[in-house]
């Protein structure tokens, strides 16, 4: 019979892993992994502000972005996104990831992971972003973005 005492606080252990995972999408599996993963939000936080000198803290300088579009790839400076983005404006913008797969090998490190981007709280598209870092004196950078970005979120 004590099994069955210990069955409920098990159930709920489980429970409470399961659930830290599903409400934490960028859940690493290292500290490494996590300094990764910390680059990048950094540059969300920095895009969600509209600060231009913020979203660029992250990233190494000369850096560039791939961004495809309807089958189009449109290119961009790492300075060129983050002076559009950047700019004031009164719509909410947030991007969001999830699933990141990340891979490092000494001082390089790649993240892929499906992305949602909202404005003003809905989806406005989605895709994948892949992100290449590296690590700079200890601290790791944004050296190339590319995504996929589509419409047809509802859809997946």
């Amino acid at each position: 019979m004590k099994i069955f005492y210990r069955f409920p606080a098990v159930l709920l252990c489980a429970g409470t892993m399961v659930g830290g995972l599903l409400l934490n999408p960028l859940h690493a599996a290292t500290p490494e992994e996590q300094a990764v993963l910390a680059s990048i939000t950094a540059m969300f936080e920095g895009m969600a502000k509209h600060d231009a000198e913020a979203i660029k803290k992250p990233l190494l300088a000369g850096g560039t972005m791939v961004l495809m579009r309807e089958g189009k790839p449109t290119q961009m400076t790492f300075e060129e996104f983050a002076e559009r983005v950047g700019k004031p404006g009164k719509a909410q913008i947030a991007e969001r990831i999830h699933d990141p797969l990340v891979r490092i090998d000494n001082d390089l490190a790649v993240v892929w992971a499906p992305f949602e981007f909202l404005v003003d709280g809905k989806v406005d598209h989605c895709g994948t972003d892949l992100f290449n870092l590296v690590r700079m004196d200890g601290k790791w950078l944004i050296a190339s973005v590319a995504d996929t970005g589509r419409k047809d979120c509802a859809a997946k």
